[in-house]
């Protein structure tokens, strides 16, 4: 199936799956945005929670979703597999809870998506050896439909059946690997009610944006002349010279009544670069009650996020080095690439196993300068970054801070930080580089999410209470970015008693 198949479950419930891996690869499954209260060896990411589980061999899945309802997404999380591996996770209110928005007459699942027609894991390796960047998707999808707008799909079209006056919620999620995308219906409106599994105050908008492993609830009321009305996912590309997929991907709204051969009415997406679009979404997402963000902080982390140039040490540079001015494309948090152990992490860490990482990421980078406009920018000159497995360790309880600053040492870019075991508050974001003097901060009412857009050229700030030990992958959703090294592993150490303890292994935890 594509997308697989979608797990329903309700709000507290204890969620068990049985992953069989019948492919001849590596696989492991990440539960997007579930919080794995005291179960991090089931979170998923390959080699930092886990070994993959090898192909014939199986895991159970166990995990509880204390105190979350809502749309998210499950996904491989091994090299690019989750290009064709993913899926809807629908967590409903405990029985008699209603919505806290008018009840819709229908919902629907719509997964953004790209599609490659290469091996998305030979492409990987293709695009390793290069050194140089990834060639743009195929096509994207809107639930594994492509649409009417390339050359091999005209009848392979996504469609909605809706009765003229009824509100439809449409459960929006990306799934897609290297973009992020707008996502907008032809001549009406979409009432956000929710981010990334958690309740916001009602905003009214004609697009949104999501980043890989984002999530929106949107309300739409099908109040206009009876036809058929295109859904559309466009590009939103905001690095300088990235080549990229520029046909949007069409599915229908259509009502009832309409022919069937009545022509689509086109869905306006923003430019690919309208950076205000992407702004206006995110100014509107606010909490919809008053939210308990922390005001002390413990620990303040200021870290730095982009891309970096490698010198080039391969025999074959013309093949291998076709990065920027001849170097080798890397990624970076304050300047070092992560590398993944040959282990899971998080077993290195609870068996107290040497060798296997360090625990000393820098809770700020190692020299401060322009950021945003004074990067340096020509390879090999101070393009390089350092390279290992770095951790930083939480004490149990620890009240965080971190400041997530983009840089322009390719080119700025907006990146999907996502943060595993953990919601954050979002309690500021801007242009330019982090000034605390000038930083307006929300702490009455930010959103809750799991994965920001930090802005291009600009910074988030995120608060979290420390409160759920174990090994916690923070990484950005470009999936090159992470093959490049773009991530970091938070450790949160034991609290006190067994509510605050990270149990054993469980008895079939796979082996590298």
């Amino acid at each position: 199936m594509l997308p697989g198949p979608v797990i329903y479950a309700q709000e507290d419930d204890r969620v068990i799956v049985k992953v069989i891996n019948q492919t001849p690869h590596n696989a492991t499954i990440h539960w997007h945005g579930v919080r794995q209260r005291l179960s991090c060896w089931f979170d998923g990411p390959s080699y930092v929670t886990q070994c993959p589980i090898q192909p014939g061999q199986t895991f159970t899945y166990e995990f509880t979703l204390v105190q979350q309802k809502g749309t998210l997404l499950w996904h491989a999380h091994v090299s690019w597999l989750r290009a064709t591996v993913y899926g809807a996770i629908i967590i409903y209110p405990k029985t008699g809870v209603p919505y806290p928005f008018p009840y819709p007459y229908e919902e629907h699942i719509i997964i953004l998506g790209e599609y490659y027609l290469r091996d998305p894991l030979q492409l990987e390796q293709a695009v390793l050896a290069s050194g140089g960047g990834p060639p743009p998707a195929d096509a994207y999808t809107i639930n594994g439909h492509p649409g009417p707008n390339y050359k091999c799909s005209t009848n392979d079209v996504y469609k909605i059946d809706v009765i003229p006056g009824k509100t439809y919620l449409l459960r929006l999620i990306n799934a897609g690997l290297n973009m992020e995308n707008f996502f907008g219906v032809a001549n009406h409106q979409m009432t956000v009610v929710e981010a990334d599994a958690e309740y916001t105050k009602p905003f009214t908008t004609d697009r949104v944006m999501l980043g890989p492993g984002q999530t929106l609830n949107v309300l739409i009321t099908a109040n206009q002349p009876i036809g058929r009305y295109s859904m559309a996912m466009g590009p939103y590309m905001s690095a300088r010279n990235v080549p990229f997929q520029n046909i949007t991907s069409v599915a229908y709204f259509q009502y009832l009544g309409a022919t069937p051969n009545s022509v689509s009415l086109p869905a306006v997406l923003p430019r690919f670069n309208d950076n205000l679009a992407v702004k206006t979404v995110m100014d509107g997402l606010k909490s919809l009650n008053p939210a308990s963000v922390p005001k002390e902080i413990d620990k303040n982390l200021f870290v730095t996020i982009g891309l970096n140039v490698q010198k080039c040490g391969r025999k074959n540079p013309r093949q291998n080095c076709q990065g920027n001015n001849g170097g080798i494309f890397a990624a970076s948090m304050n300047n070092i690439t992560f590398i993944r152990p040959s282990v899971s992490l998080l077993e290195a860490y609870y068996r107290k196993i040497n060798g296997h990482f360090t625990e000393d990421f820098p809770a700020s980078p190692l020299r401060f300068y322009d950021f945003v406009n004074g990067a340096p920018n020509n390879a090999p000159n101070d393009t390089n970054a350092l390279n290992g497995t770095r951790t930083y360790v939480f004490e149990y309880g620890t009240r965080v801070q971190l400041i997530l600053q983009d840089t322009g040492t390719i080119s700025t870019e907006n990146h999907p930080i996502h943060l595993h075991g953990y919601s954050f508050y979002v309690v500021g974001y801007g242009t330019g580089n982090y000034n605390p003097a000038t930083a307006n901060f929300n702490l009455v009412d930010p959103p809750y999410m799991n994965t920001i857009g930090v802005p291009v050229g600009g910074w988030a700030a995120i608060r979290f209470l420390a409160d759920n030990p174990g090994a916690w992958f923070m990484h950005c959703h470009l999936e090159i970015h992470l093959t490049w090294g773009l991530s970091v592993v938070f450790i949160v150490k034991n609290g006190q008693g067994p509510l605050e303890t990270l149990p054993h292994p469980p008895a079939d935890y796979p082996r590298c």
